[in-house]
């Protein structure tokens, strides 16, 4: 005698909605759609948008059926509800209604399977209301095959209705986009689907802990069938109690309260402590990644929490780490927290690309604990325009109070005396200092006649010549300029027609005739020369200057590695910001701070 049983049926296919009240998280596209069912202003073809698990392929089937629904008695109408007893329902919920068409283009790409489709397009349907098209990842069709559909899609006949449904709507061509009523289906919020999961998981008779569902949620990302399907995943490991930690193991996720820790021993500095808690979490199952997502995760938070202290009111995970994360929001400076996330973004990057990711992470985190002990920018300058420059005055800031803003400080005027700004990241100081004076601003209108060479060229880049700029700065000796009249010489790497486009150019835009002749005289150096020349100054200058004589001496072994222009000041002119780069070179941040990220 045999044995027959049920087969079972995972939870994201056994909880699939039937009708519009059953679907979550896209309130604005049931309301449209309830409302033209209801009014018959029912489109020919609908576009339906979004990540995968979010309803797209759920929402096209409750359109047919809700399209093709005859009710109980076989006497209704279209409606928003279908009964889902009658034979059209019944049947296309089985997929097996010979009017409702489901196509996965991504295996059904070419041409010929599309005319295959709109040749069924001219039959009338056999006993449905409507011939319903189903088109699954549209967006895998090939050029030809969406060609061959655009006439049909424009004039289908009045009993026809297509829904495409794709992840890359990008890829879908514009004109058939403009021939759709599109849908954005959205993520579904956190809060819905641990609502839903909790409901789902009573019918099931199973006990989950609120945080294991609350992690669950957040690995779904959004969609609807991840959340089930990792729901079904916890049920099969944990049975009918489900706690935290046992989800924590399943999708390899840290202990929250350890990664807690790390984080702490991270910002006072403590390297040794730091890495052994990251083995502690990596003997027990995490993946180094994970870890440094969650330290990503818990910045991005205390961040959000200094700014604003309500933020993660109504996440489950955020909600119950305030009581430990609102006395590091009030300990951590923006621009101590700014320069983690930083830090910790390029360093994730690192951890997923590099052969050993445990090693990676390690050293992530002791690039992170030995930044700890650097000052915030603002006291730094402070300490050394005051001649501060004991610990005490520049110490270890990670997990004191952050200081209140103050106004920029500045040195005594004098011959080269300018405003001073710092910043300090990852062992790298930025030192605002004097730099030459800039050339003065292109003009306005392109009528005029240039007045010099770098006149000429500005009106150039102006009118998006980039080839003949790079020419022009990089190749060609001025050797004599009047308006009107150029006498220069070419370099062999310039084109042999530049003389005669810069002739016609120039008499187009100005409307003047011009002469320009090639000469053998040496002529000035190249713009580009010119230009080298004058950073060589800056930079001359710079490292003269008092204050970056000083930043030098309070980081030994540092160098000046480059020179850049940060802000005009109204009284003083231009400043330059000098990048000085210290012992953690390969991983230095630079980032202009007053106070603030």
């Amino acid at each position: 005698m045999s044995d027959t049983t049920t087969p079972y049926r995972v939870l994201a296919r056994k909880y699939r909605p039937q009708t519009f009240a059953e679907v979550i998280g896209q309130e604005a596209m049931v309301r449209t759609l309830s409302n033209a069912i209801a009014t018959g202003r029912i489109a020919h073809a609908f576009m339906l948008t979004g990540v995968r698990g979010v309803g797209k392929t759920t929402t096209a089937r409750i359109i047919a059926r809700a399209l093709n629904c005859v009710g109980p008695d076989g006497q209704g109408g279209p409606t928003i509800t279908p009964c889902g007893h009658c034979a059209n329902c019944r049947a296309i919920a089985e997929d097996r209604h010979v009017d409702v068409i489901e196509m996965d283009a991504a295996s059904r790409t070419g041409v010929d399977d599309i005319r295959d489709l709109t040749e069924g397009v001219r039959y009338r349907p056999v006993s449905a209301r409507w011939k319903v098209y189903i088109i699954d990842e549209v967006h895998m069709l090939s050029k030809n095959a969406f060609n061959a559909l655009l006439k049909t899609l424009e004039e289908p006949p009045p009993d026809v209705i297509f829904i495409f449904a794709t992840t890359e709507v990008h890829r879908v061509p514009v004109t058939v986009l403009s021939r759709c009523q599109r849908f954005a289906l959205r993520r579904v919020p956190v809060e819905q689907l641990v609502a839903h999961c909790r409901k789902i998981a009573e019918a099931e008779g199973v006990a989950i802990a609120p945080a294991a569902l609350g992690l669950i949620a957040r690995a779904a990302d959004g969609s609807v069938r991840d959340g089930l399907s990792l729901l079904d995943q916890a049920i099969a490991l944990g049975g009918e109690r489900i706690e935290e930690e046992a989800v924590r193991d399943m999708l390899g996720i840290a202990d929250r309260s350890l990664v807690w820790d790390l984080f702490a021993a991270v910002m006072r500095g403590d390297a040794a402590g730091a890495l052994a808690q990251m083995d502690a979490l990596y003997q027990g199952g995490a993946d180094p990644a994970m870890v440094l997502q969650d330290l990503l995760e818990l910045t991005h938070f205390l961040t959000r929490l200094r700014l604003a202290p309500e933020a993660g009111a109504g996440d489950p995970l955020e909600e119950g780490d305030r009581d430990r994360a609102l006395p590091l929001a009030a300990a951590l400076a923006m621009p101590v927290l700014a320069r983690a996330w930083q830090m910790l973004l390029k360093g994730l990057e690192e951890v997923q690309n590099a052969p050993a990711p445990m090693q990676a992470a390690q050293m992530v985190l002791l690039r992170l604990a030995y930044v700890a002990d650097l000052p915030v920018p603002a006291d730094l300058v402070r300490a050394l325009s005051t001649g501060e420059t004991s610990a005490s005055a520049i110490g270890p800031r990670a997990l004191q109070p952050a200081a209140v803003a103050e106004a920029p400080a500045t040195v005594a005027p004098g011959p080269s005396a300018r405003r001073i700004e710092s910043a300090v990241a990852a062992g790298s100081a930025m030192i605002v200092a004097p730099r030459l004076a800039p050339e003065s601003p292109p003009a306005a209108s392109f009528d005029p006649m240039p007045q010099s060479f770098a006149e000429v060229v500005r009106l150039f880049d102006e009118r998006r010549e980039a080839i003949i700029v790079a020419h022009l700065k990089a190749h060609v000796h001025l050797v004599a300029f009047e308006p009107g009249r150029i006498e220069l010489r070419p370099t062999e790497a310039a084109p042999s027609n530049l003389i005669n486009q810069l002739s016609q150019r120039l008499m187009e835009w100005t409307g003047a005739r011009w002469l320009i002749a090639r000469s053998d005289a040496d002529g000035a150096p190249t713009l580009a020369e010119a230009e080298a020349r004058r950073e060589s100054a800056v930079r001359t200058e710079v490292a003269g200057h008092p204050l970056v004589r000083a930043v030098m001496d309070a980081f030994p072994g540092a160098t000046i590695t480059a020179v850049r222009e940060r802000f005009a000041a109204a009284e003083d002119g231009d400043a330059a910001a000098v990048d000085v780069g210290g012992e953690p070179g390969d991983d230095a941040v630079s980032a202009a701070e007053d106070e603030g990220p």
